[in-house]
């Protein structure tokens, strides 16, 4: 499953520009198709510079769950700039971050709403933060596959945004009428069935889709687990709902249509009033969902060796990369832009060179590390030496 780059357009990174992001007060970096390795001891700001790029592609950092710490302390704005060149035609993407607000976007100078620049990137990054994808909790997987989905088809991120507004404003009528309850009343719950229906018609797109990508990453896993781990075992990816009962278990093949699913949904929330009302949260949605991991028929978290979950790990993003250049049938535009942020140094030897020696042929590898020795022999490029935010080429 090695990467041939030249399957997909040509997509690349040629130049980035920032403005008080993170540790930036101003930068200029022109960057080349192939292997770019960013060399820098801890602190000097290397990887903030794979992370603004990453950020344009998704509107989310890998590092932090909020802007505020994309801002550079004592300014009220940060400003990513980066010219993507697509089969040699070029575009100009902008975010401007304010932390607490929403973001503003330009696409060629021209304004534009942020989800516009959803697509004209698009990145795949590993980094040691993988390694909570098979042993940390849900939301890390769910994050991944929603990422994920946004990037292969950008109206989820609306989608998902709208959700998840729904969600929070329905666990405020919960809390309202948990508290009317303990003060003795029935409280007025009429208004719940409308933020149900809301709730289930949107949650019920967006777990659809998640099933399908799952679907479709799943060849993608198996095969890249095989060769990151050198065939020891099997990788297998399982979508567990809320919605299921012990009885009525909430089986991934009958979740592959929206119209189905919000109607399941809909029942669970009416099942599930008293618990929610009593506790005040919403129970039931993809917001509760799991993505379950197993290595040979044995849950991956808990059971799975460090190597074998990163293993795992790395099978996830490799997956990802190959949906992302039309290994499927989700439209394809164009190469995504590899990242591996000081990824070399967590792994051992043999998954070092495996991992190499499958995205050295992609068509821009970004590569973050401490030493130079920190990266592979089979990914030789230009190397920039970053000191104390300064960037420049070695030799």
């Amino acid at each position: 499953m090695a990467f041939d780059g030249g399957a997909g357009l040509s997509v690349y990174v040629s130049d980035l520009a920032l403005t008080d992001f993170r540790s930036y007060s101003e930068l200029l970096l022109a960057l080349e198709p192939g292997v770019t390795a960013f060399v820098g001891q801890n602190g000097q700001g290397k990887t903030n510079l794979v992370e603004a790029i990453a950020y344009l592609s998704t509107f989310s950092s890998h590092r932090v769950a909020g802007d505020a710490a994309l801002v550079r302390f004592g300014a009220d704005r940060a400003i990513v700039q980066a010219k993507v060149v697509r089969s040699g035609r070029p575009s100009v993407l902008e975010l401007e971050i304010v932390a607490g607000r929403a973001n503003r976007a330009r696409l060629n100078r021209s304004p534009v709403r942020p989800r516009e620049l959803l697509g004209q990137l698009r990145t795949v990054l590993f980094a040691p933060e993988d390694l909570a994808l098979v042993k940390g909790d849900p939301d890390g997987r769910r994050r991944f596959s929603d990422d994920l989905l946004t990037s292969l088809s950008p109206r989820m991120a609306a989608v998902r945004s709208d959700y998840e507004r729904v969600v929070k404003q329905r666990n405020a009528l919960l809390k309202t009428a948990a508290s009317a309850r303990r003060a003795g009343s029935r409280g007025d719950v009429s208004t719940l069935d409308v933020w149900d229906g809301k709730a289930a018609d949107l949650g019920a797109q967006l777990l659809a889709a998640r099933v399908r990508l799952l679907a479709e990453l799943r060849p993608h896993v198996h095969a890249a687990y095989e060769q990151v781990s050198g065939g020891q075992g099997r990788a297998e990816l399982t979508y567990r709902a809320s919605m299921g009962t012990d009885d009525d278990p909430a089986l991934e093949d009958d979740l592959g249509e929206a119209a189905a699913v919000e109607t399941r949904l809909l029942a669970a929330m009416v099942r599930l009033r008293d618990r929610e009302i009593e506790r005040g949260v919403s129970l039931v949605g993809p917001h509760r969902d799991d993505v379950e991991l197993t290595l040979g028929g044995l849950p991956a978290k808990g059971y799975a060796s460090h190597g074998e979950s990163w293993s795992f790990a790395l099978a996830l993003r490799l997956a990802s990369y190959q949906l992302l250049r039309g290994e499927g049938s989700w439209d394809a535009d164009g190469d995504p832009v590899l990242i591996l942020d000081d990824v070399f140094a967590e792994l051992d030897g043999r998954r070092r060179e495996r991992l190499a020696e499958l995205v050295a042929p992609a068509e821009q590898v970004l590569i973050t590390a401490a030493v130079p020795e920190d990266v592979p022999q089979a990914l030789t490029g230009v190397r920039l030496d970053v000191v104390d935010g300064t960037v420049v080429r070695a030799g």
